[in-house]
């Protein structure tokens, strides 16, 4: 029998000890090598338990789709690849006794990776802080529970004092609140809407913020704290260019949709959205009025 090119990678791979060809049903340290590697990416696959479930397979197919790759859910050579080019992470200093939205991305991160940091309150406390020496000691890293260059080089995410991106005209994002947007819309609906959009944004701006946003997608626009956030004026093809935007349309083409509205958080790749699942093609749909945009400051 003739084996293709294909199979012979995935049989090399396969006979690698430590990046193995993995699927659903998969278990083992392989698996948990894989789970670090996806969150470290910014793909939410649970805990890091070395179980290959249905959570870290929804992980994978986003990571793939995101890479162009065939969204499989089948981790053979491009995949690992893919994960092991994935950059990682940056950020200020940060120790016990800090505050504010770069805590509150850690406390995110170190969460999804398994590291129970508490609640995402922007508060650096000993919790936290005993998160960080557990995280830092599993990476080889001297445990000092203060979070500097490596410790975020590890983490795989990158914010700032006020954990923003360049955008256009003056108007910046917020990469770690795109990042929570991500994780918040894999872990509700994947790729499918709940009809819980708004649910789905304010989850992730508490995540981000540690403050709560309460309202429908056509309400949350006049609940966005004036301290966080500001009105912008931009395009949808101009604001979906750049991560960390929040925006609503007071009315959408479904029957709940032109009551609720509907709202979003910007990927930054130009097209697609996350709230409370991902919403791959936002730039092409239709039948949606009453556009804003909100910028974090």
């Amino acid at each position: 029998m003739r084996v293709s090119s294909a199979a012979r990678s995935n049989t090399f791979a396969a006979s690698s000890p430590s990046q193995p060809t993995l699927k659903l049903g998969s278990s083992g340290a392989s698996v948990k090598t894989l789970q670090q590697a996806l969150a470290k990416a910014g793909f939410s696959p649970g805990a890091a338990d070395g179980q290959f479930g249905p959570k870290t397979a929804a992980a994978v197919k986003a990571f793939q789709n995101a890479k162009g790759l065939v969204a499989d859910g089948i981790v053979g050579p491009k995949t690992w690849a893919k994960l092991n080019a994935a950059p990682g992470g940056s950020g200020p200093t940060l120790k016990q006794g800090q505050s504010g939205a770069p805590v509150a991305a850690l406390q995110n991160r170190l969460n999804q990776l398994g590291f129970n940091a508490g609640a995402a309150d922007g508060q650096f406390g000993p919790k936290t802080t005993a998160a960080v020496k557990a995280f830092q000691s599993a990476k080889g890293l001297v445990a000092d529970g203060v979070v500097g260059p490596k410790t975020w080089n590890q983490l795989g995410i990158t914010v700032g004092g006020t954990p923003t991106t360049p955008g256009t005209g003056g108007v910046h994002g917020n990469s770690a609140l795109a990042n929570n947007a991500r994780s918040v819309a894999l872990n509700m609906g994947g790729y499918s809407s709940q009809g819980l959009c708004a649910t789905g944004v304010s989850r992730a701006i508490q995540n981000t913020y540690g403050i709560k946003v309460w309202g429908n997608g056509n309400q949350i626009d006049n609940n966005l704290p004036k301290d966080k956030f500001k009105q912008v004026n931009l395009s949808l093809a101009e604001a979906l260019k750049i991560p960390g935007l929040v925006l609503t349309w007071e009315k959408t083409s479904t029957r709940l949709g032109s009551i609720y509205g509907h709202t979003a958080i910007t990927s930054g790749d130009g097209r697609s959205s996350y709230s409370d699942f991902v919403e791959r093609n936002t730039l092409g749909a239709t039948g949606r009025s009453g556009f804003k945009v909100f910028m974090p400051i």
